[in-house]
């Protein structure tokens, strides 16, 4: 049997929740106070944690950080007045798995708890993977295996091509809602005036052309996570319309008077600067402040370098076993040429680089002519027989993008050693390495 810790000073809620989650087949433990509480914690194991906001003794975010700090692998969702998003946004960000409105919508919290009891189960990453052993990779890992942890809305941010849905789907995969639905939609690719029911569906009748009912995405990701990608592109009345769907986890479909309620994840992510939109006045504040509660960067390919040898076997693999034909190989000048390339269009660009030159090669290998690189970079990349043999070529592409590095950061190598996606102390042999210490 499963064992809850309900933290509330008022009586009804606290019997309100026993009563709830012993239908459930779950043991609990209630406190009325942070003191009782933290004696319960001392005294056996939980599975789950429910504590209000406001206590008599402290504060609910302060308690979710205590948490954090003491039991790190105890999912706890904190119960908050209604509308106050700020502090439950608060405490999401403190590590709370989740929060609820009071009055406590029974549905709601069944629904939290199964999340929560489910998130104790350890995963193992799905089938959609990172490519790489880089620092900028390996700390991207560590941040999707705490997030997927967390129900909190998070905002992926990085430049087109580098992979943020990819990361969306890292961090449904190792979540307890991996069992449920990942919907990805591209909210640039759907008409503005298409949207409303894309999102939250309609009824029949409710305008020209809808012939029958049709559920909404938010719908069909019932129980797991709805991923936004390029969310900037809504206009202003649908930022209005997620804002509200965010905060009262409800969605009112289109020709449907009474709200329905939903119970998804929200990830959404985008190519452009939100921050930057919402001082131009073209993106809601608050609804940035919704669905940025935590923000996950990734790097462009150009940050991560070292990465590229690796992520070229992996997409020539993929496109040997898509062709049933033998998989061709690089040669080092080929190779040469794609670690010097700058790559603006990042992992999607090598993708159809390398697409293209399977499809070009005449041999059993990829040289650097088969790439078909832009010229102004191809010039800059390399000499297909670079003076002084491969070894010395190398070289000189590592002097010229670590003295690059150095240039950006103004001699900080700490700094300079994350832009170039490798640890200080590589960054301290190349730099002795090449005579540049």
């Amino acid at each position: 049997m499963h064992h809850a810790l309900i933290v509330d000073d008022e009586p009804d809620i606290r019997e309100l929740l026993q009563i709830t989650l012993k239908r459930m087949n779950i043991d609990c433990s209630c406190a009325p106070d942070l003191k009782t509480a933290r004696e319960l914690l001392r005294e056996r194991s939980f599975d789950v944690c429910l504590t209000d906001m406001r206590l008599l003794d402290g504060d609910g975010v302060e308690f979710v950080s205590y948490l954090q700090q003491k039991y790190p692998r105890l999912p706890v969702a904190v119960i908050t007045a209604h509308g106050n998003m700020e502090t439950a946004i608060q405490a999401l960000k403190s590590g709370a798995f989740d929060f609820l409105n009071k009055p406590v919508d029974l549905h709601m919290l069944r629904a939290l708890i199964d999340t929560a009891l489910r998130a104790s189960t350890t995963r193992r990453e799905g089938a959609h993977a990172l490519v790489g052993r880089s620092a900028a990779v390996e700390e991207i890992r560590e941040k999707i295996a705490k997030l997927a942890r967390s129900q909190a809305p998070v905002y992926i941010s990085g430049e087109s091509g580098v992979g943020k849905e990819l990361v969306a789907r890292m961090i449904h995969e190792q979540s307890p809602r991996s069992a449920f639905p990942f919907v990805a939609v591209n909210c640039g690719a759907i008409p503005h005036e298409l949207m409303e029911s894309e999102l939250f569906g309609h009824r029949k009748g409710s305008f020209t052309g809808a012939t029958s009912d049709r559920q909404g995405l938010f719908q069909a990701a019932e129980g797991g996570t709805l991923f936004l990608d390029e969310v900037a592109e809504l206009t202003p009345n649908m930022q209005v319309k997620l804002l509200r769907a965010i905060q009262e986890k409800k969605i009112r479909p289109v020709g449907e008077q009474q709200e329905v309620p939903v119970n998804v994840r929200i990830l959404s992510a985008t190519h452009r600067n939100l921050q930057r939109l919402v001082q131009n006045g073209t993106f809601r504040e608050d609804l940035f402040y919704r669905i940025n509660v935590i923000e996950l960067h990734v790097p462009p390919l150009r940050e991560r370098s070292d990465d590229i040898p690796l992520l070229v076997d992996h997409i020539l693999d993929r496109i040997a076993a898509a062709c049933g034909a033998p998989r061709l190989e690089m040669t080092p000048e080929a190779m040469a040429c794609l670690v010097a390339y700058p790559f603006p269009g990042n992992v999607r660009e090598l993708e159809n680089i390398l697409e293209r030159a399977s499809a070009l090669s005449e041999g059993r290998e990829i040289r650097p002519e088969d790439l078909q690189l832009p010229e102004e970079d191809r010039d800059e990349a390399v000499d297909p027989q670079p003076e002084g043999g491969l070894e010395a070529y190398l070289g000189g592409i590592e002097r010229r993008m670590i003295q690059k590095a150095l240039e950006q950061t103004g001699g900080n190598r700490t700094a300079a050693a994350k832009l170039l996606g490798i640890s200080f102390r590589q960054l301290r042999y190349k730099l002795k390495k090449l005579g540049l210490d």
